[in-house]
C-alpha cells in the first residue's frame, strides 16, 4: 500500500473554509453595536442592526455607553477601527454560508488581501532577477566561508532581529521575502531548510507574541482596553527575553544533530530537491566578486533596510513596500547591464515561483470572510467572554489566554482580534479584580502561541516558501510550543496575583 501523503497548504486550507460554511449552519449569528469616531466632524457614529445614532465626541459619552476608554485614545489616532460595544450583543437574522459562498470565498479573499499578494508576487520577481545576476550564488559562498566553525551565531543572531523586530513594529508578513534569501545561507552552512524556516518564522512569532511597542497589537489592544500601552510592559520584556533565549536553544539544538548527521532532519527525504530549488549553483562553483555583483548586493541591503525604516518609522504599509523592490529589481536591471528580455523573463519566472504562496494567502483571507460574512465572529466571542466571568483570579487569566488562542483561529488579524475583542473582554478583568493589563497579555500570548500553527495564519505560505508540509512542521514544533505555552501560564498566573489592580 501506498504511504498516505499529507495534503498540500491549499487543500488544507479549502477543508477549513468548509468547516467554517458548515460552522455558519449551526453558529447563531450575532453582532455587537460598534463605536466609530468621525474625526473631521469630531462626533460618535453608534452602529446597530436596528439604527445608527450620532452622539458628541465627549467623555461623558464613552461613559454612558460603559466604555471605559479615555476620549483621547480617539481624537488622536490611537483607535481608529469602530470598536465593540460591551453588553450589546444581539441575535440576528441567520446568514448560514453555502456551497456557493464557498466555492466563492478563495476568490473573495484574493481580492481583499490582493495587497500582500502583489506585495508577494513582486517580492519573486525581485529575487528572481538577482538569482539571474548571480550575486545570491556569490553572497551566500562568501558568508559560508566566513561562517566555518561559527554555524550557530547565524541561528542566533538571525532569530534574535526577527524577533526584535516582531516586537517593535509587527514584522510578520514581510518575512515572506526573507526565506528566498537566507534559506541559501542555512543550507551553505549544512543546515537544512527546517532551520532557516524555524529561525525566521519562530523569531517572528516570539517577537509578536511578546510585543512591546507594537502598533498593531500592544498598543492598539491597550488603548481599546482604555489603558495607557505601557502597562505590562516590563512583563511581555520578560516573556520576550526568556522566550527568545528558549526559542534559540531549541533551533540549536535541532540544527547542530543536523548538521552532525543530516541522516536526523526531519525533511532529510527532501534534502536534494530543496537544495536543487535554493543553491543554484554546486558547492565547488564559485562566482566571482566583481563590483557590479557588490552593487547589486548593496541595492539588495538597501532595499530591506528601506522597507523596514519604512513601516517602523514612516507608517509605510504594502503598496510602499511592493514599490521599493519594484524599483529595486529595474535598478539592478541597468547596474548587471541586464537585457530588457531577459530582465522580463527572469521577474516573470521569479513571481511565479511565488505564485503557490500567494494564493494561499488569498485561501487564508477566504476563511476570515465566511465568518464575517456568516456573523459567527460576534458570537463566538459573546460566548468567550460569558463563559469566563466569576472565575479565580488564576484560572480566569489563563482561560482568556487559551480563549483567544481559539478565537485567533477564526480571527488571525492582531489588530482586527484587539478592536473586536478587548472593549469587551477588558471590563471583564474589573469584575475578577486584576489589572486590565494582564488581559492585553492574555490576548498577546494567547494569539502568539497559536500563531506557531494556526493554518489561517502565516504558517502555511511560509511553509510552501521552503517546500515543508505542515505535518513535518507539527513533529517540530509541538515540543517547543508545549515549553513556551507552560512557560506563559506561570508568568500571566504570578503577575494576576502582583500586578496592582
Amino acid at each position: 500500500m501506498k504511504k498516505i501523503k499529507f495534503p498540500t497548504a491549499h487543500t488544507v486550507l479549502l477543508i477549513i473554509a468548509a468547516f467554517v460554511a458548515l460552522a455558519t449552519q449551526f453558529i447563531p449569528a450575532g453582532k455587537y453595536d460598534k463605536l466609530g469616531y468621525d474625526k473631521e466632524r469630531n462626533v460618535f457614529t453608534h452602529s446597530s442592526m436596528d439604527f445608527t445614532k450620532e452622539y458628541s465626541a465627549t467623555q461623558k459619552t464613552l461613559d454612558s455607553l460603559g466604555m471605559k476608554i479615555p476620549l483621547a485614545k480617539f481624537t488622536n489616532g490611537d483607535i481608529w477601527k469602530p470598536v465593540g460595544i460591551p453588553g450589546t450583543y444581539h441575535k440576528m437574522p441567520s446568514n448560514k454560508q453555502g456551497i456557493k459562498e464557498f466555492i466563492q470565498s478563495p476568490l473573495k479573499g484574493i481580492m481583499e488581501a490582493i495587497d500582500v499578494i502583489l506585495f508577494v508576487l513582486i517580492i519573486g520577481g525581485f529575487i528572481g532577477v538577482i538569482n539571474h545576476t548571480g550575486a545570491f550564488d556569490a553572497g551566500v559562498g562568501r558568508l559560508a566561508e566566513n561562517l566555518k566553525g561559527n554555524e550557530k551565531f547565524l541561528i542566533i543572531i538571525i532569530t534574535a532581529l526577527i524577533a526584535i523586530g516582531g516586537t517593535t513594529f509587527g514584522l510578520a508578513e514581510e518575512t515572506i521575502a526573507f526565506y528566498p534569501i537566507l534559506v541559501p545561507v542555512f543550507l551553505a552552512a549544512r543546515y537544512d531548510a527546517m532551520v532557516a524556516l524555524a529561525s525566521i518564522y519562530i523569531g517572528s512569532c516570539i517577537g509578536t507574541m511578546a510585543s512591546t511597542v507594537n502598533p498593531f497589537s500592544a498598543i492598539i489592544a491597550s488603548h481599546s482596553a482604555g489603558i495607557n500601552w505601557t502597562s505590562g510592559i516590563v512583563g511581555r520584556l520578560f516573556m520576550l527575553t526568556v522566550g527568545t533565549i528558549i526559542c534559540i536553544w531549541y533551533i540549536i539544538r535541532y540544527a547542530e544533530k543536523v548538521r552532525k548527521n543530516p541522516a536526523a532532519s526531519l525533511i532529510y527525504a527532501q534534502k536534494q530537491s530543496i537544495e536543487k530549488m535554493f543553491l543554484t549553483k554546486t558547492s565547488n562553483e564559485k562566482v566571482t566578486f566583481t563590483t557590479r555583483i557588490r552593487l547589486v548586493l548593496l541595492i539588495f541591503v538597501a532595499c530591506f533596510a528601506l522597507m523596514i525604516a519604512g513601516v517602523s518609522q514612516w507608517d509605510w504599509w504594502f503598496l510602499e513596500m511592493t514599490t521599493i523592490f519594484f524599483v529595486g529589481s529595474i535598478v539592478i536591471a541597468i547596474v548587471a547591464a541586464i537585457k530588457e528580455t531577459t530582465f522580463v523573463n527572469a521577474f516573470v519566472k521569479g513571481a511565479n515561483d511565488l505564485l503557490s504562496v500567494a494564493l494561499i494567502i488569498g485561501l487564508a483571507r477566504g476563511v476570515t470572510i465566511l465568518m464575517d460574512d456568516g456573523l459567527i465572529s460576534d458570537t463566538l466571542l459573546h460566548y468567550a467572554s460569558s463563559s469566563v466571568e466569576g472565575m479565580p483570579k488564576g484560572i480566569f487569566i489563563n482561560a482568556m489566554m487559551f480563549l483567544y488562542a481559539g478565537l485567533s483561529f477564526f480571527i488571525p488579524s492582531s489588530s482586527g482580534m484587539a478592536v473586536l475583542s478587548m472593549p469587551i473582554m477588558a471590563p471583564l478583568a474589573d469584575v475578577v479584580d486584576i489589572a486590565r493589563e494582564n488581559v492585553v497579555s492574555a490576548y498577546q500570548y494567547g494569539m502568539g502561541l497559536m500563531a506557531f500553527i494556526t493554518p489561517t495564519g502565516l504558517i502555511l505560505a511560509s511553509l510552501t516558501m521552503v517546500d515543508v508540509t505542515f505535518d513535518k512542521w507539527l513533529k517540530f514544533i509541538m515540543p517547543l510550543l508545549g515549553i513556551l505555552t507552560v512557560l506563559t501560564m506561570i508568568v500571566l498566573t504570578v503577575l494576576v496575583y502582583f500586578t496592582p489592580v
